[in-house]
């Protein structure tokens, strides 16, 4: 920690990098008026569009180069250093869990503000763009490149898509660094992996009366359900599972003709996550089986479609990876405390998962309701957020004439 720590105090004490933090604290309130701003643009996943051309116009007014939005929607552009460091991506993801038609109204309630997606997003998105803007005031040459930009896809059956995307078109992000909302304090270093399966019934159907004695969907989907609940799963590494959803069916006296749930499995561990799938596909294919045999003079046959609709990496790396340490430092210098968090799903884990330095901050303030309509952002001392990337940014690709890269090229 010692070596990090150094370096980050070393810049911290450099005139324009002083000059940079404190137009940070002073660039809070624009900070938060844009944010509410790219809240107001809705960005379901896979509707991202609209939002991310707002975005790629912010970008334009910082004097980024190269700037685009690739294929899969991903936004962004280059600053260039002098050549001698790491070229690291430094981004926030643009979509959000809330379906189309979701009514986003900004509200002041009691010091904080209100509206889905205010912190998750639209934090880490402001956050990045208020950094950019922090570089543009003080011109400070760096050793590496940096570009700044936002993800698409990171939500929920999104899958991770923009930076998947990223890393398959690109070789040459040697670290990447995400924001997301909460306290700088907390550093995820750790990915959580999961697998998704949307799995559906389909029988005949027909009268709950007249046609008994025929298998039922959703009879199946019960017996699924009861065999995945009884599954038990080592608590280290933390493995998980959840029946999210189930539909089907079409009346109360109705022998189902279709049903279907989502599952979500989750771990920390690969080996673990793999096993875990194994027991529960096999229980989707049992289920079928049981019901088809309980009713086995039957002419009619439950059928099982199963579908893997998310598939997101585990990624684990060194607490004394230099990325790791420098965000540490950072947080240090600035008179933090803080923490490596637990391992989550964020877009950190596909770097990680192919052995990229990557890290994801939290982009300051606080927050609360996250991903339910009472989501909220409280601003006080959300400056730090900022802070912290621009000090563990500076600390990764180097200053010129001051710093060398903690990253090595």
């Amino acid at each position: 920690m010692e070596k990090w720590s150094e370096v980050l105090r070393k810049l911290k004490g450099h005139s324009l990098v002083k000059e940079g933090l404190v137009f940070l604290q002073e660039d809070d309130s624009r900070t938060l008026e844009e944010q509410i701003e790219l809240t107001l643009v809705p960005a379901p996943s896979f509707m991202e569009e609209k939002k991310g051309n707002v975005f790629k116009k912010k970008l334009s007014e910082y004097g980024l180069q190269g700037i685009e939005q690739d294929y899969h929607g991903n936004v962004y552009g280059i600053r260039h250093g002098k050549g001698n460091g790491p070229r690291i991506f430094v981004c926030a993801h643009l979509d959000t869990v809330f379906p189309e038609g979701t009514q986003i109204q900004a509200q002041w309630k009691d010091g904080k503000v209100y509206a889905p997606g205010i912190s998750d997003d639209g934090r880490g998105l402001a956050a990045v763009l208020s950094v950019l803007r922090a570089f543009e005031k003080t011109n400070i040459q760096t050793e590496g490149d940096i570009i700044f930009g936002a993800t698409v896809g990171e939500e929920g059956l999104g899958d991770l898509k923009g930076v998947k995307g990223l890393f398959a078109d690109r070789e040459d992000i040697q670290a990447f660094l995400s924001l997301e909302p909460g306290t700088p304090e907390e550093i995820t270093y750790l990915g959580t992996g999961s697998h998704r399966y949307h799995v559906t019934y389909t029988g005949s159907g027909g009268h709950s009366f007249g046609d008994f004695g025929i298998p039922s969907a959703t009879h199946a989907l019960g017996r699924a359900i009861s065999k995945i609940a009884d599954i038990e799963t080592p608590t280290e590494p933390k493995t998980t599972f959840t029946v999210g959803t189930i539909t089907g069916g079409t009346s109360v006296n109705t022998i189902a003709q279709e049903a279907s749930m989502m599952v979500d499995l989750r771990s920390n561990a690969q080996s673990e996550l793999l096993k875990l799938e194994e027991k529960v596909v096999a229980i989707f294919k049992e289920a079928a089986e049981e019901e088809n045999d309980r009713w086995e003079s039957s002419k009619t046959k439950i059928e099982v479609d199963i579908k893997l609709v998310g598939n997101r990496p585990p990624g684990t790396q060194s607490s004394e990876a230099t990325i790791v340490q420098t965000a540490l430092a950072a947080n240090k210098v600035l008179g933090l405390n803080p923490v490596l968090a637990d391992a989550l799903s964020t877009d950190s884990n596909v770097p990680i998962s192919l052995g990229i330095p990557a890290v994801t901050l939290g982009a300051g303030g606080e927050c609360g309701g996250i991903h339910t309509l009472e989501e909220y952002f409280d601003p006080k001392n959300a400056y730090l957020g900022p802070q912290n990337l621009f000090l563990t940014i500076l600390g990764l690709v180097g200053v010129y004439g001051e710093t060398e890269p903690l990253l090595k090229k």
